[in-house]
């Protein structure tokens, strides 16, 4: 793609090897007594215990065995797929950084988490200061989707809060986040590199604000779109802690990119970070036909990349300027790309 494009080869950035996962997802499965909490074997609904994942943040391991062990002694049973049975379905854990504590979510089969009250509360009593928060999520769903709409506050402060390089950005435990830290950070510093102090910025699929409220310090203004509502919330939670002249350049644009595109009109700089499917149809066509001075994407997907690129360049008003690869998942094929589009002068 570079070459096809005039570029030099694309730079891969790498970082830790180990422990680098501060966010994690993990199936809860097994037998009553006999839990496993791990990831499903490729292609099935089998678990595979990992106990001592080398790639996960060393707490995430601590966290995984006491829940474990709560779910023993509270006489929790496991979620079965077939039988749609059993309350326990998953575990998330969200480490933050600055406290080296976890946001602890136990998803269930069940309506409220009165039948999993005993287990919460041996989870509290064992990870003690380790606890930053306690959360149940309902999920009666017969499907595969991880997180139910329904969270339940069991402990603990309602968000998870980072910094990477500006304001604080908060993560409510239904807010999508990214799980290696160091190269998020990565990223967005890179990103606020390709800004120009004083600009006009639009950013789609916001989500809670990372890269947006990071590099607020550039921006004359910024406009921020998101669709998720518990995005939405992290990001109020956010823009609440600004003083109120940064508060005063931050306007949110809520719902899907499609129909915020607009947004992005007379702005210097579109940012867009979307999920694995890419833009929205819409949007591409927008920014193709009616092009910002530079446009920033973050994209996790190279297929989608590959197709939106092509779209976006397709009328000879945008083209490509520079490619950045950040190794987000190690030991996958997976990188996360980072590219400049330019105007057509």
């Amino acid at each position: 793609m570079a070459r096809a494009h005039g570029l030099p080869a694309v730079s891969v950035i790498s970082g830790q090897a180990a422990g680098f996962r501060h966010r994690a997802r993990l199936a809860i499965r097994g037998r009553l007594g006999s839990p496993k909490l791990g990831l499903f074997q490729q292609g099935t609904h089998r678990v595979v215990h990992i106990p001592n994942c080398s790639v996960q943040h060393p707490l995430i391991n601590r966290v995984a065995g006491v829940v474990r062990r709560a779910l023993v002694e509270g006489h929790v049973t496991s979620y079965s797929d077939t039988a749609h049975l059993g309350l326990a379905r998953y575990l998330q854990v969200v480490v933050e950084r600055s406290s080296q504590s976890a946001q602890v979510v136990i998803v269930a089969n069940s309506a409220t988490p009165e039948p999993l009250a005993g287990c919460l509360d041996l989870i509290r009593e064992r990870l003690g200061p380790e606890l930053y928060s306690l959360w149940f999520n309902s999920n009666r769903d017969r499907s595969n989707t991880i997180l139910g709409p329904d969270f339940h506050h069991w402990y603990g402060p309602a968000s998870v809060v980072e910094r990477f390089g500006g304001a604080a950005v908060h993560y409510p435990p239904g807010a999508f986040g990214q799980n290696n830290l160091e190269i998020a950070q990565s990223i967005i510093e890179h990103v606020r590199g390709e800004i120009p102090d004083g600009a006009r910025v639009v950013e789609f699929y916001a989500g809670v604000g990372a890269i947006g409220l990071s590099v607020l310090a550039r921006a004359r203004e910024i406009r921020m779109n998101e669709l998720s509502p518990h995005s939405l919330h992290g990001l109020e939670l956010g823009l609440v802690q600004l003083d109120p002249a940064s508060r005063d350049k931050v306007s949110v644009v809520a719902g899907p990119a499609s129909a915020s595109r607009l947004a992005a009109a007379g702005a210097d700089v579109v940012i867009a970070d979307p999920p694995r499917k890419g833009l929205d149809l819409q949007l591409t066509e927008y920014l193709s036909e009616t092009p910002p001075e530079r446009f920033l994407y973050v994209s996790c997907g190279l297929e989608s990349f590959l197709n939106d690129t092509e779209q976006l360049t397709a009328r000879g008003k945008l083209r490509l300027g520079a490619l950045t690869a950040f190794n987000l998942l190690p030991f996958t094929g997976h990188v996360e790309t980072v590219a400049r589009f330019e105007r057509v002068q």
